[in-house]
């Protein structure tokens, strides 16, 4: 077993960058029944803004501290140790920004070897230890409780999780081998590897408390008071612990592996086996079942050890930088005190598109909203779906009665465009042709004021055509949202060279508000996201139209990491819509983009795709292959992903010549946010430069040094 005391952490403190250190305040508390416990309190010195990090020097000023404790808990001196956080945070985990300045495998394996060496001792101080978990307490953050005795959480707290997984790494610091020992397999696997994969999904303390993670809950007015009574009451044997998830005998020797084996062969169908991540996670938690803490600490160290210094954790902290940063500070966005005050929206259409940007305005704005279309019963039905929906919502605890019965009342249909004129912002959801909605502006302009803004969701035509019929194409914008309009953080905030500072300020503002991401990108074909998807379902069009069998064209794309194949993204979209975007981007770019035949006679058939049990892509239906041709010189898988990658390098390196964005890392965000490009490749561009593509097609990288791991 490893000896953490005799190991020398001196170059991790030579390592360190500018740390933000979260210092361990201590002060004594005398609960109730005259027992002492020391309380730490985990500060940073900073507001709520900067949460409560664990670096190099945080981890040394912490083990400073346990050690003192320790030392008076053998002398008698204490009955209890207690940890908790500032204001609303307890930890956010790892300071990132120190692990990734880690320049080698050694340094990487100490940083795992210093969280076990300074967390594992609240396991051993001699008396026992509560964590008190009082707000956000995400990865090592977690772990601290995990290490602790006894945890509590605050009913308010903000988010609990283990993200490692999400980003490219595991749960070094004890969460692997704890957790599943306390909550049992399955639950471990929701919260280390699924919820992670869910676009980093957190536990609400009342879902973590169910789950066995923490041994009790108390609300935010009274939570540390409460908190430190339970404690007295566990010490004096008033207050029986339980802990009925803990996995027992039988569920280590049946259950255990059968989860495991279940867990791999979703994960293979789900993802592929490109994110390494996932699997090192699932093996730490598959071994967990036997063997002791300490051996598991020490699989814990290497599996760190190992993707700390890989391209994935590179590329994932690159990409966490985007989305963190970048993504809220939107590169060109005009000054936001140019933004006219939306007090009113109006939406063009009561289709399924305009309810759900309806239902979006209500519950974020909070502001009246009026839909329209050409006839009564459409608006009717249209309403109708926002009101269920809201009706939905209140039924699933995400809003009270009250809240539910105030955007019911801000919702409102009519068929007369003359209701329009007192919104501020106004958009359409229409059918995807430039005349139609050039007709649907037509009619709506002479209502509205002359400085409201009109906004186009169009997902490739030009805005500046649709806006060419307007009197003021100033005020028109593309305003570009992705489906499901609820669950898809990406809106794509299109200027034309007649859109004013104030019609741009007002979508960046009005897209923050929505709670939102948006770019800001040139009027171009298909814009960033729906340009560089076209190329992946051209390709991928292009390869069956060869003779290449569909499920080896979805394997083939696999390596790419996207969410799913490009057959499974037509079939999502829709076969007209994904055929109707291939016409549209090979109309512009003939010599560029395929457009293939095939598409459309596939869109006039129900369900083209043939399916295993799994839910599997094995092919066309008879139906389908009825009424497709195809030749008979299919290009092998290597070559199939090596065309994909060239084309995709090519194209983003044309539009970056062309300015359709200010630079190469808003493709990246664009692609992350919108398309789902996987936090492990860093977006397109640092995968394209590792996978040589950038060189072969682009005229060099797109990163200078690339973006990978260290040795």
């Amino acid at each position: 077993m490893t000896d953490y005391e005799s190991i020398d952490f001196a170059p991790l403190d030579a390592a360190a960058v500018d740390e933000v250190v979260t210092h361990s305040l201590v002060r004594d508390v005398t609960l109730a029944s005259g027992r002492t416990l020391a309380l730490i309190t985990l500060h940073n010195g900073r507001d709520h803004t900067r949460p409560n990090t664990l670096g190099p020097g945080t981890l040394t000023e912490l083990d400073g501290v346990i050690e003192d404790l320790r030392r008076r808990a053998l002398a008698g001196e204490l009955d209890a140790v207690g940890i908790t956080g500032k204001p609303y945070i307890f930890a956010a985990g790892a300071d990132l920004s120190q692990i990734s300045a880690l320049q080698s495998r050694q340094n990487a394996k100490l940083i795992a070897q210093r969280g076990h060496h300074v967390l594992g001792k609240l396991s051993d101080l001699g008396v026992p230890s509560f964590a008190f978990v009082n707000g956000l307490a995400l990865g090592g953050g977690l772990e601290i409780a995990l290490n602790s005795t006894y945890r509590t959480v605050d009913a308010t707290a903000a988010g609990i999780a283990l993200p490692e997984v999400f980003l490219g790494i595991i749960p070094g610091w004890g969460g692997a081998t704890l957790l599943p020992n306390l909550i049992g397999i399955e639950n471990a696997l929701e919260v280390v590897i699924s919820n992670p994969l869910k676009q980093n999904r957190m536990l609400k303390p009342q879902q973590a408390f169910d789950l066995g993670i923490f041994d009790a809950i108390f609300p935010s007015a009274s939570y540390l008071e409460n908190s430190l009574a339970w404690a007295d009451g566990v010490l004096g044997g008033s207050v029986a612990v339980e802990r009925k998830n803990q996995p027992g005998r039988f569920e280590r020797m049946t259950k255990w592996p059968i989860a495991i084996k279940v867990a791999r062969e979703t994960l293979e169908q789900r993802i592929g086996r490109v994110p390494l991540s996932p699997y090192r996670a699932l093996d730490l938690l598959e071994k967990a079942a036997k063997g002791s803490v300490a051996e598991g600490f020490e699989r814990e160290d290497e599996a760190l050890a190992d993707l700390i210094t890989g391209d994935q954790f590179a590329a994932s902290m690159y990409a966490f930088d985007l989305v963190q940063k970048r993504a809220k500070r939107p590169v060109g966005a005009p000054d936001k005190s140019l933004a006219r005050p939306v007090t009113k929206v109006g939406v063009i259409g009561a289709g399924l598109m305009a309810t759900q940007f309806a239902l979006l305005f209500l519950r974020r704005l909070q502001v009246p909203v009026v839909i329209t279309d050409v006839s009564q019963d459409r608006v009717d039905r249209g309403v109708a779906a926002i009101v269920t929906e809201i009706a939905a919502l209140e039924q699933k605890g995400r809003l009270d009665s009250d809240a539910a019965n105030r955007l019911r009342a801000l919702i409102e249909g009519t068929t007369d465009k003359a209701e329009f004129a007192d919104c501020d912002f106004v958009i359409e959801a229409v059918f995807e042709e430039t005349s139609v909605k050039q007709q649907v502006f037509r009619e709506i302009e002479p209502h509205i004021a002359d400085d409201a803004i009109l906004a186009t969701n169009t997902s490739s035509l030009s805005v500046a055509e649709i806006g060419s019929v307007l009197e003021h194409p100033e005020r028109l914008v593309g305003f570009h949202f992705f489906n499901p309009v609820a669950v898809m953080p990406l809106i794509e905030i299109v200027r034309t060279p007649r859109t004013t500072d104030a019609a741009a300020s007002t979508a960046f503002v009005t897209a923050k508000a929505l709670k939102k991401n948006a770019i800001g990108c040139a009027d171009a074909p298909g814009f960033v996201v729906n340009r560089l998807l076209a190329k992946v379902m051209g390709e991928a069009a292009r390869a069956v139209d060869e003779g290449a069998k569909l499920a080896d064209v979805e394997t083939a794309f696999a390596p790419l990491g996207l969410p799913m194949g490009p057959f499974e993204l037509i079939d999502l979209v829709g076969w007209k819509v994904a055929a109707h975007v291939q016409d549209t981007m090979a109309g512009h770019f003939p010599d560029r983009f395929h457009s293939s035949p095939n598409m459309h006679a596939l869109s006039e058939i129900d369900g083209p795709l043939e399916r295993d049990r799994k839910k599997r892509i094995t092919g066309f239906t008879k139906e389908a292959r009825a009424v497709i041709e195809v030749g008979s010189s299919p290009a092998d898988a290597e070559t199939i992903l090596t065309r994909v990658q060239d084309e995709l390098a090519r194209e983003i390196r044309i539009m970056l010549d062309e300015g359709v964005v200010p630079e190469v890392e808003d493709i990246d965000l664009a692609l992350i946010l919108g398309a789902g490009w996987p936090f492990v490749d860093g977006g397109a561009t640092p995968y394209l430069d590792r996978s040589g593509a950038s060189a072969r097609a682009a005229g060099g990288p797109f990163h200078e040094p690339e973006i990978r791991g260290v040795a």
